[in-house]
């Protein structure tokens, strides 16, 4: 049979048809996160962003944040607009009411939709940012806000408590293993550590009623702890978001660190109940307020180079630990 050519034509554009109504189309909405870090939190306004990774195959047209009173926020409420196309972006909300809990996604808009980031939530203060916080000592430390929480964002230094009274400082092996009162020391006893490392303190100063967190503040307790670590997606990915980044302080590998909240957690290791230093660059140690069921001791955190979660623990009175301190 011969085939005419306006048949062939004809066939061949039913087949060019078919042909490209077979594909699959894999455009879809933009890929997308919601930054962790709320930061400058006022009693009207917060600081938030994220960042689209992916366009979905159509140009992003735009992107911001959106916020609401209620959860899953959508961008016909109140949002932000922070420009088009893939990369970071940061955003303020604003118009907020104090002393209230808000919850914020990310947002990217294409052809083909709108997606979003993940939520977060924060509460809105009664006033403005807390500026950095003094201690006993006048050492001066910088804050960040996770979440509803506000935590000192290095460890604690002080050398005195609350009401001016001084903490020894205890040198001495012997002397540290046989203490039954507070003391602290300063990194492989080298006060050239103080400034970037803070002090080690026994369990004995966290539970004196004179109190070594600035006025207003508290060491923070086991149950702050599992808030921020609840915040942060659980203890096994909570010790990476955490961790400074790089291998300055850290030694290699330091595993699924990212610092994304601005804790700056780092590798000072501990005292040993004889009075030796250890885990320096390895492990992070940190005192809770609260007692142990053992009766002897604290519960505290830990936080390892080769691994991105958090771990909680019990140990004796007289090992030594960071602390970091939470407002009241």
């Amino acid at each position: 049979m011969t085939v005419s050519k306006i048949e062939m034509t004809f066939l061949v554009g039913i087949i060019s048809l078919l042909t490209i109504s077979c594909k699959k189309d894999t455009s879809s909405v933009p890929v997308l996160q919601t930054s962790l870090s709320i930061t400058n939190i006022t009693s009207t306004a917060a600081n938030c962003g994220g960042e689209v990774t992916s366009t979905g195959g159509s140009d992003v047209t735009a992107k911001g944040i959106c916020w609401s009173t209620n959860q899953n926020p959508v961008v016909t409420g109140s949002k932000t607009s922070d420009g088009t196309g893939i990369g970071t972006f940061s955003s303020l909300a604003t118009g907020l009411s104090p002393v209230t809990v808000y919850y914020l996604r990310a947002y990217a808009t294409n052809s083909f939709g709108t997606s979003y980031g993940s939520q977060v939530s924060f509460t809105t203060l009664e006033g403005a940012l807390p500026g950095p916080v003094t201690d006993a000592d006048g050492n001066v430390y910088p804050t960040v806000i996770i979440g509803t929480q506000v935590w000192s964002a290095e460890n604690l230094k002080t050398t005195r408590y609350r009401n001016g009274d001084p903490i020894p400082n205890i040198t001495d092996n012997a002397l540290w293993t046989n203490l039954s009162t507070g003391s602290y020391s300063w990194l492989n006893n080298n006060i050239a550590n103080k400034e970037a490392f803070g002090a080690l303190y026994n369990d004995y100063v966290i539970t004196d009623i004179r109190n070594i967190a600035p006025k207003g503040w508290h060491v923070a307790s086991d149950a702050d702890w599992t808030i921020l670590t609840n915040y942060l997606g659980g203890e096994s990915v909570a010790g990476g978001k955490l961790k400074e980044t790089g291998t300055v302080h850290w030694l290699t590998p330091n595993v699924d660190a990212t610092n994304e909240i601005g804790f700056n957690a780092l590798p000072v290791g501990y005292r040993h109940l004889n009075g030796s230093f250890d885990f320096y660059g390895i492990e992070g140690f940190w005192w809770t307020s609260t007692p142990n069921t053992i009766g002897n001791g604290g519960w505290y955190r830990i936080i390892d180079r080769g691994l991105g979660r958090i771990a909680r623990m019990a140990d004796l009175n007289t090992s030594g630990f960071s602390v970091r301190c939470i407002k009241d």
